[in-house]
């Protein structure tokens, strides 16, 4: 059966708008910026085969320049959503420069019609190569993902992302195959055709860039949806008000933290506290105004604690903080630098001041759980209440 070259770019252009106009459905106007890169891959896709459709009737200098500039710009725009969903990737430089340097030497060039294509072509098989080697490498944020999942409960969804990997490297492979073979027999053939002329590279150049732009949608739909899924997990583990974890998974994460702490053998201490009259506040200013007080406080808490510390709002206006290599010291530390952040903040922020009371536990031999040192500092926490608020107290048996 005889194929129409023609024809076969056609569907693509077809095939191209279909797939940007699907997924733009799929996610919608609040869509990550990885996922609205990857609907601006796949409209330059379909802009760039709707320009090689416009070349056959006059300007096809102009014509085919731009589709070869929409074509290496999709693909740059593509390695930027792999960027944001798989972490740093190398070749940056390659991927910005190529939209710049391809098409003006191209469009220079024009009349020959070896050059350009064999120019062209290497181009976009170097971007090709970039983000095939992109996919195969290892996964930073993967990693990352997987030792938070084993803290964080159902965090599986959205995880695994060697689906829509293998989905990608079946398109790009064979496009970058073909786009390779077409450039060195444009060295070869000084007189190579427009890639809609008869011939045998440009008819297994479209069939191979139908079957890429399938995978490549199916691809990209499956990356939107683990991102998406992902997302919406770490969302129902986090506390709306504040963005630190809720009660349960400030518990879940807990657990990692204190086995960490005894197969080291290092301190871990747990700080417990509790804004002070907040009741008051919502029955004078209003319960907007409470609640914006607790997400100011969440805020200092979130800014003034040790990195790899864990900080969650454990209760109404509770809040806890899990401090890893704790010494007696830490939490007096994090207790002043908080009062201080509250003193420049609140005033300015809430209209009016705001203050807590602390109590705090460390970890000791016979703790199996987060709950038992939640109870030792909550004791601290309601001896600093009955003590005229406002302070920090350790659990008994400990000085400060």
């Amino acid at each position: 059966m005889a194929l129409d070259n023609p024809t076969l770019f056609n569907l693509l252009l077809l095939q191209g708008l279909a797939a940007a106009l699907l997924m733009l459905i799929l996610v919608g106007r609040h869509a990550s910026m990885a996922a609205r890169l990857a609907v601006g891959f796949l409209l330059l896709q379909a802009g760039g085969w709707s320009l090689l459709a416009s070349s056959g009737g006059g300007h096809e200098r102009l014509f085919l320049s731009l589709s070869m500039a929409a074509f290496s710009l999709s693909l740059s725009l593509l390695w930027w959503a792999l960027l944001l969903w798989l972490g740093p990737q190398p070749g940056r430089a390659l991927l910005i420069l190529a939209p710049l340097l391809m098409p003006p030497v191209y469009a220079l060039q024009f009349e020959d019609s070896g050059f350009r294509t064999a120019w062209a072509h290497a181009w976009l098989t170097v971007q090709l190569v970039m983000l095939a080697l992109s996919l195969i490498r290892p996964d930073k944020a993967l990693g990352q993902q997987r030792r938070q999942a084993k803290t964080w409960p159902n965090t599986t969804p959205g995880l695994d992302n060697r689906r829509w990997r293998a989905l990608l490297l079946a398109a790009i492979v064979p496009a970058t195959g073909l786009s390779l073979l077409r450039g060195g027999i444009a060295l070869s053939d000084l007189q190579m055709l427009s890639p809609l002329g008869p011939s045998g590279i440009n008819t297994w150049l479209a069939l191979g860039l139908h079957w890429a732009l399938t995978c490549t949608l199916l691809g990209l739909v499956l990356a939107w949806r683990g991102e998406t899924e992902l997302a919406l997990t770490r969302l129902a583990q986090t506390d709306g008000l504040t963005g630190l974890c809720d009660a349960r998974a400030f518990a879940a994460r807990s657990v990692d933290m204190i086995s960490m702490a005894r197969r080291h053998q290092e301190p871990l201490a747990l700080m417990v506290l509790d804004i002070d009259q907040l009741s008051a506040i919502n029955a004078s200013h209003g319960l907007e105004a409470g609640n914006k007080a607790l997400a100011l406080f969440g805020s200092c808490v979130q800014a003034q604690m040790r990195l790899g510390d864990l900080a969650g709002r454990v209760g109404g206006e509770e809040f806890g903080v899990l401090m890893a290599r704790c010494e007696g010291q830490g939490p007096q530390a994090l207790d002043k630098r908080l009062r201080e952040a509250l003193a420049q903040r609140a005033k300015e922020e809430l209209g009016f001041e705001l203050n807590f009371s602390a109590g705090w536990a460390k970890l000791r031999h016979g703790d199996r759980h987060v709950d038992d040192l939640m109870r030792r500092a909550e004791i601290a926490l309601y001896e600093a209440k009955r003590g005229g608020r406002g302070r920090l107290m350790a659990e008994p048996g400990l000085e400060i």
